[in-house]
């Protein structure tokens, strides 16, 4: 009888630590616990000691952390037909424990997909330049559709940032072509502007020198100076129609005179 006895409150004593263990729930600061009451959802509970009525009531656990998802790297064919692989990390949390149990199943696993197929379809509606010059803004497009969408599932995308842009060999050859020929066409741009405002100086010196004689005369003594100062075997003197015009004039008055 002793050994009977002993055998059933070992029994007893297993069978009611196993009842304290599964009644006895301990939850973090970021964990909640969904609540079922023989199937039925009774309510959200945590952080802390809960009571779950073994047989009659089932918990959930629910993570309320940032999640950090990568998503898988996707091929998209840009607007202008350009393929490209693009992949992307987005960072989600779960803000209502009973949509996310409830509403949805595995709501990681949905949000995955569901990321992957807005990520394609999103990139899909711009062009090349658009997808490597204006990431920002796809980034805020993307995060806005999956925010928009996982809300019935009681999950808040924070943030979406993609990663990388991967192009074949081809494609980045014909982009550095094309950025070649964009800073030679800036270099001629600039080229004419400078011939274009140095032509409008010297219309302007010129029509100021053409009011002035006096200036015209000084300016040609000033390069007749610059002239001098070089080092040249050969100096050739240009001389004004003005300067000679006088003696043309007497010459004329002179071989008139004998003509008479």
């Amino acid at each position: 009888m002793t050994g009977e006895f002993l055998y059933f409150v070992t029994t007893v004593v297993v069978v009611l630590v196993l009842l304290i263990a599964n009644t006895i729930k301990i939850l973090r600061e970021y964990e909640r616990g969904v609540i079922f009451t023989l199937g039925r959802f009774y309510k959200v509970k945590g952080p802390g000691i809960i009571i779950v009525i073994p047989f009659v009531q089932q918990m959930v656990r629910v993570d309320l952390r940032t999640i950090v998802l990568d998503v898988p790297t996707q091929d998209v064919i840009s607007r202008d037909n350009v393929s490209v692989k693009v992949n992307a990390v987005i960072y989600y949390k779960v803000v209502d424990p009973q949509k996310a149990i409830i509403n949805v199943e595995r709501f990681m696993d949905a949000t995955s997909q569901l990321a992957q197929t807005t990520l394609r379809s999103v990139l899909g509606k711009h062009e090349l330049d658009e997808m490597l010059s204006e990431r920002d803004k796809l980034n805020e497009d993307i995060q806005e559709i999956l925010d928009r969408q996982t809300d019935g599932w009681g999950v808040k995308v924070a943030n979406v940032e993609i990663k990388h842009v991967d192009l074949d060999e081809s494609m980045i050859r014909a982009i550095a072509r094309q950025a070649e020929a964009e800073r030679t066409r800036r270099s001629k741009v600039i080229l004419a502007d400078g011939e274009q405002q140095a032509a409008k100086k010297l219309v302007e010196a010129a029509t100021e020198l053409a009011e002035a004689p006096g200036a015209m005369q000084l300016r040609y003594l000033q390069t007749l100076s610059d002239i001098g100062g070089e080092q040249n075997s050969t100096i050739v003197f240009p001389l004004p129609l003005d300067v000679i015009k006088p003696f043309m004039q007497n010459l004329d008055g002179g071989k008139s005179g004998k003509s008479s």
